[in-house]
């Protein structure tokens, strides 16, 4: 699976992670997994024409010494279609930007 992985998170940064992520987020019904909903604005095409597939999300793995965000773009209304994939380049860097601001807003060094 491809992700964008920060670890080496401390105790105190795992816990800042976590109450943000709850926050803004909410928590999924697997304890640690966030779903972090794509910009509307980067959809590929298949994925603007798949109205009943939207909204697509990116799924957060968030552990106490680590994040994983995948790179793969997710419905939460099928298991599988064409409009699934691996996130395009455009996709990704949205991801990483939008990650980085995170922490960032939060003052986590990395």
């Amino acid at each position: 699976m491809k992700q964008y992985l920060i670890d080496e998170l401390r105790p105190k940064d795992y816990e800042t992670i976590k109450a943000f992520m709850d926050e803004k987020f909410g928590s999924s019904n697997v304890d640690g997994i966030y779903w972090l909903k794509l910009d509307q604005n980067i959809l590929t095409q298949v994925q603007k024409e798949h109205t009943e597939c939207q909204p697509f999300y990116f799924a957060v793995d968030l552990e106490t010494s680590l994040v994983a965000f995948e790179l793969l773009v997710r419905t939460k209304n099928r298991i599988r279609c064409d409009c699934m994939g691996y996130a395009t380049e455009k996709q990704r860097n949205w991801l990483i930007g939008f990650v980085d601001s995170i922490f960032d807003k939060l003052e986590i060094k990395t």
